[in-house]
């Protein structure tokens, strides 16, 4: 079970349709086993998402959901025989539902960033098994908090009435966590580290008031009362008679970049805006160059107990049903804790798309540019889990009386299903019917862990045009001479297509077979892999 992981086969993800007008907009819908959709992710993503929530299945043998709470769902049920064993006359069991729980937990580990969050709902009946199994995967000391959430129904539990559950909290590295989102709500943990997260752009106006700050240039820490790291990427920050003297603009991890910049077109006036689900207000003080943001409602929720309204409500004005749905707002405040306007987030248990809607609805907030991933292995991830994000971006209900229509959010997604394995399972030679460029990133990712290389991003890893080059590693120039029905060979003739392009302290040549003798590789710092033998499974 601890290595299931890496016996799950590596699948190709397969573009069904986009929705909207932007393909590759980074949101995916994803409808296939969650664990092999997790492994499919990981040559693009490891270390990559910064936030995580998921709501698996709670295991309390209850049958009957559109989604089963149980481990009694058909596709668990079958890779239980497959893996675990046929004693699956009691799926109700904690150790089977750790079992499905486990590599899945795992890949969702790897995903992380490095200031990355994991965020998980469950009740009573596993909460305490999923403490010792995040404890393990993810580290006890990662541990940020077990959370109250208040549900909108009561269960009879026993001889109690249950209307609570709990949201488990980790961190990937404690040290590196902060919270984004108000102040009020800062999780104490020990020490917290700063964020390097990628920090929008606020153009600052000719004519700003800088008040009590005498005439003359200055750097941002010398103008800005903030602990931040600020830098200036345009204009320099120049006061003359108590004014700025030219636009500048500053780079900064600025709570709410998209609300600043309606601040100073409202030529600095005070502009009220609605920030992560409060009324807040921005306004210049008199001995500040930055605008203040003050909270003008006070806050819902506690750090320690949380509301989670009834999602079943929402999702009839939205024309979709489905039983026991996560509520949206309950969803954007966790997110909004954790990310920032750029932040990818992950939802492997996808469920009606809740969480889709959630960073929809975030962004649509504060201007940001949150993507979102879900995977969904149930057939309703078309006709359910899809269909929710496209009424939610196109918009919503008819106007009645005092209920208006709900505009929509607008955005794209890609809809994919899981492809070919990357392996023929009978040979273990590579599978023919896989797409190149999907085995071109597969490879890139097992010899470098880290994203592949678009001809349009990292000029430092897209050096050459050459037909079978990867790209740069470390100084190390990679090739995949590979072509579908045809045997490769490392020789003379292949070198010579080679161009001043292609200069590299070191060579790695990936081919079927090898002429060249180790004193020529040696010579020419050419390192030879064979395929499929030398390509890693991960």
């Amino acid at each position: 079970m601890v290595s299931h992981h890496l016996e799950v086969p590596y699948r190709v993800l397969d573009r069904q349709y986009t929705f909207g007008d932007t393909p590759d907009s980074g949101n995916m819908i994803i409808h296939g086993d969650n664990l092999e959709a997790l492994k499919a992710l990981l040559p693009e993503y490891e270390n990559r998402i910064k936030c995580i929530y998921i709501d698996p299945p709670y295991n309390t043998g209850k049958e009957g959901w559109v989604y089963n709470d149980n481990v009694n769902d058909p596709h668990i049920r079958k890779w239980l025989g497959q893996v675990v064993g046929k004693e699956i006359d009691d799926l109700t069991r904690h150790d089977k539902w750790l079992c499905m729980m486990y590599p899945r937990l795992t890949l969702l580990y790897k995903l992380l960033s490095e200031r990355g969050v994991i965020l998980i709902s469950i009740d009573d009946h596993e909460q305490n098994t999923l403490k010792c199994l995040c404890d393990e995967i993810i580290g006890k000391d990662n541990f940020i908090q077990n959370m109250v959430v208040n549900k909108a129904s009561e269960i009879a539990s026993g001889y109690t009435i249950q209307k609570h559950e709990y949201c488990l909290i980790y961190a990937k590295d404690i040290s590196k966590f902060s919270i984004t989102g108000n102040e009020k709500h800062t999780i104490s943990r020990g020490t917290v580290g700063n964020v390097n997260q990628t920090m929008p752009e606020i153009v600052f106006p000719k004519g700003l008031k800088c008040y009590n700050i005498a005439d003359g240039e200055y750097t941002p820490r010398q103008i800005i009362n903030s602990r931040e790291n600020i830098t200036i990427t345009k204009g320099k920050i120049i006061v003359k008679n108590g004014e700025l003297a030219q636009e500048v603009t500053l780079k900064a991890r600025w709570r709410s970049s998209n609300d600043m910049r309606n601040f100073f077109n409202n030529d600095c006036q005070r502009t009220q805006a609605k920030i992560n689900g409060y009324i807040e207000e921005i306004y210049f003080e008199n001995d500040r160059f930055i605008p203040q943001i003050k909270k003008l409602t006070t806050s819902k929720y506690s750090s320690l107990y949380l509301e989670n309204k009834r999602g079943s409500t929402e999702l009839e004005k939205i024309g979709i049903r489905f039983d026991n749905p996560k509520d949206s707002d309950f969803i954007a405040y966790l997110i909004s804790l954790i990310s920032s306007e750029n932040d990818i987030i992950l939802d492997s248990f996808a469920g009606s798309g809740t969480t889709a809607h959630a960073v929809l609805n975030l962004n649509k907030q504060d201007g940001g540019h949150r993507k979102f991933i879900l995977c969904e292995m149930c057939d309703y991830a078309e006709n359910i889990t899809a269909e929710r994000v496209r009424r939610v971006m196109k918009g919503y209900g008819a106007s009645t009386g005092s209920a208006p229509a709900v505009e929509g959010t607008g955005g794209s997604f890609d809809f994919y299903e899981l492809g070919e394995t990357i392996f023929d399972p009978a040979t273990g030679n590579l599978n023919d019917n896989a797409d190149t460029e999907q085995i071109r990133r597969y490879l890139w990712f097992s010899e470098t862990n880290v994203p592949y290389p678009t001809t349009d991003g990292d000029a430092m890893n897209r050096i050459s045009t050459h037909p079978y080059y990867l790209g740069t590693h470390q100084h190390n120039n990679y090739y995949f001479y590979y072509i579908k029905g045809e045997e490769t060979c490392l020789d003379w003739d292949f070198l010579n297509t080679f161009t001043e392009q292609d200069r590299a302290e070191m060579y790695i040549i990936y081919a079927d077979r090898c002429v060249l003798t180790e004193e020529e590789m040696m010579k020419l710092n050419i390192r030879f892999k064979k395929i499929p033998r030398d390509i890693k499974r991960v």
